[in-house]
């Protein structure tokens, strides 16, 4: 009688996690995603004036090459 009542506890367990698991999955990918989109919002704060400064000068440079 025990063996019956230990392999019912184990199908339920098996069971639990095959419905859990995507779930899980679903999860762990949202996190992964925030963290990423997280370090990337940091990354362009920082160096938008860097970046964007050299750029629109550029930018100007051509527009006035081309009044001229």
């Amino acid at each position: 009688m025990n063996t019956n009542a230990l392999l019912d506890w184990f199908t339920v367990l098996v069971l639990f996690a095959l419905l859990a698991a995507p779930s899980f999955l679903g999860y762990v990918q949202d996190r992964r995603i925030d963290r990423q989109l997280k370090q990337a919002e940091r990354r362009t704060h920082g160096s938008a004036r860097i970046h964007l400064l050299p750029a629109r000068r550029g930018a100007e440079r051509a527009a006035h090459s081309r009044a001229a």
